[in-house]
Order: structure tokens, then sequence, then C-alpha cells
């Protein structure tokens, strides 16, 4: 029986070796395991799989094509409602969301879901891609803030819907966090980044890098001026949150961002490339989310010996399971119950140490985990030359600022309905930019609602 052939593990990279090289650590299935790992699906009659995915992929649908071996046929099920299926088969967190709800995983191994959607988007890719069919032009026109998975997902289905839609984005590259944020051994910038986003202008998407809304041009001209009937709002969360413990501006801190930026976007790795990045012979990083994991492997590979601190133990941990398992595969030392309280440094100001304090867990806080609390007199130090903070990251406040009308909480986040819609008429918001910092699937999900409702608003006149 299909439900009794155990999951196919899949290719990667030694630990030893990758653990000194930028190239990606995930071989991906092959034609015949991907087909092997497809006929464990159960195509269940009603799948909760399904129901689970953010952008609602038909997965059970896809599977069957390549359990057939019919690739071009699953890669045309997985267009219909995700524009970016190699980069979400790569960094998505299937755990929680599609193979979290598998019914084999109630006393097995979930279905491979997000390997094989990689395999069917590469196998695509390598193969002349999906012709997606579009509605004739409409004659009406879309801006969208930010080339995230969030923007690029809203920009795509209003794209297919008829509407001539232009992205502007202020980094130099379009991809947002998928460029300046995930390390390129998780999600390769010119195989898969850049070939998705293509894919996003062929669909007769614009994209204007180098424009910082806010700064450039406002949403108030691209509304009043310009001739755009609605906005979506994609911009992100790239403000970096810090401490506030004695030593932070020391030399040798950084967020994650900063850190994460030059190397992922400018590029500090490659020996073709001059962009400065400090790492030094020994790093401490500050946090336990996959951002904190990127940091760490990113710091590993510059040499580095790494340490990732964290104030709670590996069970609260809400880091991917994968990532934490090749953090330890590829040498990352964890220092569970720890929790930062001042940054030392030398005569000239650079970071020498970081002191930390033990913690024990407590009573359950307002997210359900357990809080940490410190342990009198048990401070100690750890040696290091670089701290990085990742300890999460708000909206950048530019946006907010500069429009009208546009309400945001307590956290600096847009405040949108379910929908997408914001409290000024005509401009809606998703991903990041509304929730905080999450994954690359739930701004997807959302700019893809988004585009719903602002097609409902233009139809409507309302």
């Amino acid at each position: 029986m299909a439900n009794k052939i155990p999951r196919v593990p899949v290719r990667e990279q030694d630990p030893k070796v990758r653990a000194a090289n930028f190239e990606e650590v995930c071989y991906g299935y092959d034609a015949s395991e991907a087909q092997l790992e497809a006929s464990r699906c159960l195509n269940c009659k009603n799948p909760r799989c399904v129901a689970a995915c953010p952008v609602s992929v038909s997965i059970p649908e896809f599977i069957s094509h390549v359990a057939a071996g019919d690739y071009s046929a699953a890669a045309s099920v997985i267009a219909k409602d995700s524009s970016l299926p190699a980069i979400c088969g790569r960094v998505c967190p299937q755990e929680t969301q599609c193979e979290g709800s598998c019914i084999l995983g109630v006393k097995g191994e979930p279905v491979a879901i997000g390997k094989l959607e990689r395999f069917v988007a590469d196998w695509s890719r390598e193969n002349g891609g999906v012709k997606v069919e579009k509605a004739p032009a409409n004659g009406h026109k879309v801006a969208v803030v930010g080339s995230g998975p969030a923007g690029l997902a809203c920009a795509s289905d209003l794209a297919k819907l008829g509407y001539e839609v232009t992205i502007f984005e202020a980094l130099h590259r379009p991809g947002g966090v998928l460029e300046y944020g995930i390390p390129e051994f998780r999600l390769p910038k010119d195989k898969v980044v850049a070939a998705e986003i293509e894919a996003v202008r062929q669909l007769g998407v614009r994209i204007e890098t180098n424009v910082v809304v806010g700064r450039t041009v406002t949403i108030d001209s691209l509304l009043d001026d310009e001739g755009f009937s609605a906005v979506f709002v994609g911009s992100g969360a790239g403000l970096p949150k810090f401490m506030g413990i004695p030593g932070e501006n020391y030399n040798g801190v950084f967020s994650a961002n900063e850190f994460l930026t030059r190397n992922n976007l400018m590029k500090a790795y490659r020996d073709d490339y001059m962009t400065p990045i400090h790492a030094g012979k020994k790093v401490v990083v500050v946090g336990g989310g996959n951002v904190a994991m990127d940091a760490a492997r990113t710091a590993l590979r510059l040499g580095a010996e790494t340490t990732i601190v964290y104030r709670r133990t590996e069970n609260e941990l809400p880091a991917r399971r994968e990532e934490v398992h090749h953090a330890k595969e590829e040498g990352v030392q964890f220092a569970m119950l720890t929790n930062p309280v001042e940054i030392l440094a030398d005569e000239r100001g650079w970071v020498r140490a970081i002191k930390c304090i033990r913690m024990e867990l407590g009573e359950p806080d307002e997210s359900g985990r357990r809080s940490p609390v410190a342990v009198p007199g048990s401070e100690f130090e750890i040696e290091t030359e670089t701290v990085i903070m990742s300890l999460g990251t708000s909206p950048n406040p530019l946006i907010a600022r500069t429009t009208a009308g546009l309400e945001t909480n307590r956290r600096g986040c847009l405040v949108a309905d379910e929908a997408g819609a914001t409290s000024r008429k005509g401009v809606f918001a998703g991903g990041d930019a509304v929730t905080g910092a999450a994954t690359v699937i739930l701004a997807m999900g959302a700019g893809r609602k988004a585009a719903a409702a602002i097609h409902e608003y233009v139809t409507s006149g309302k």
C-alpha cells in the first residue's frame, strides 16, 4: 500500500564540505525519487494539506501528476495558485502547514510536499516554464510597493486579471527578503529567485528599482497624480530590533538584517565583490528564529566559530527543525537558557566578549511558551569578536509617516482587514508590513487576498 512506503530521503551536501561554501545545501529529488515519494500520497477526498496552504495549492492534484511522470501538468496545477513555487519549495515551513496536516503524518512521516513542489518547479524552469493565461488589458493601473513575496504574489494575480501593474522596489535588485535576507545556501539567487521574478515580469509586470516610496514618490502622488487606481503596500519589515543592553554601540555589533544584507544582496562572501563584512574568529548570534540560523550559518561559512545564544530551551526554538538540524550538523554551537546582559569591548571600542546570565523556565507567557527567568549570580562571559542581534524586525515607518490617513498599530505595522484593505481608501497592504516578520508563504497568501480585494474595489467602484 502507498502509505507503507517510507518517506524518500532528500540528498544533501556533506556537512563538513558545505560548512565552507555557499552552494545550496539540499540537492532535491531526481525524477525517480520524486515519483516514488509522490506515490505515497493517499489523494484524500478532503485534503487537509490544501486547507493548510496559505495560497491553497491543489496539492493532491499536482502530486498525482508527479506520480504519473507528467511534470508539465504538475507545474501547471501549481502555477494556478503560486507564482514562486521553486522558492516556496525551499523555504516554506511545510512541517507546520501542508505537511503538518498530512494524514500520513498522524502515524508516520507525511508526504514530502515541499520537496515535490521544488522538484516540479525546478523541472519546469529547466524545460521552458509554464504558459500562464491572462485576461485582456482592463485599462486600470495598480501600484505595488515592494518586490518581496507579498508584492510579487499580488502583482502576479493582478496581471493575470488584466491590470497594468508596476512594482516599486527601494533596493537595486528585486526580491525583497528573498534577495537580502535568505542566504544563497538555502535559496540560490540567480538560478531560482531571479528566474521566478522574471516569470512575473513575463506576465507584463513592470519593476522599477531604486524607488523609495515615501521619498522618491508618495502613495498620494501615485493615486492622485500618476493615475493608479489602487496601491498595494508589501514593503516588508526591515527595521531591526535591539535588546537595549549596555555595549550595543560598540564596533562589531550588528543586526542580523545588516549582516545578511551585506552577505546576500551585496555579495560580501564572493571574492569578486568588494563589500566589507566583519565576522572575525568568533561570533555570537542572539536569537532563535530562522534569521538567527541564517546569520549563524553564514558566519560559520565566513570562517568564524559560531555560537547561538537563546534564552529558552531547544524545544522552544522558533526556527524550523530542518534549519536547526543543518546548523548543528555544520558545527554551530548552541548556548540555551542563556540571556545577554552586556557587551564588553577592548580599549579600542571593539567587541571582546558578551556577558550573559543563566536562565530557567517559569510560567507560560501570552505566547504559551514558558517565560525565562534569570538565575541570580549566574553571570558569565563568552569570548567573541562579533555579536549579531537577531531579535525580530518591524516595518520601516516611512510610508506611514508620509501617507495621511494610514493607520498603524503600536508595533508600527499597518492596520489592514482580512482582505488587506487599510484605513486609507484605495490603499491595501499585506505581508510583513502588516504582521511583522513572518514567513514567505504567509506573505504570498496576504498578497493574493489583497489582489482579489483590489479587483473587487476597482470593478465595484467602492
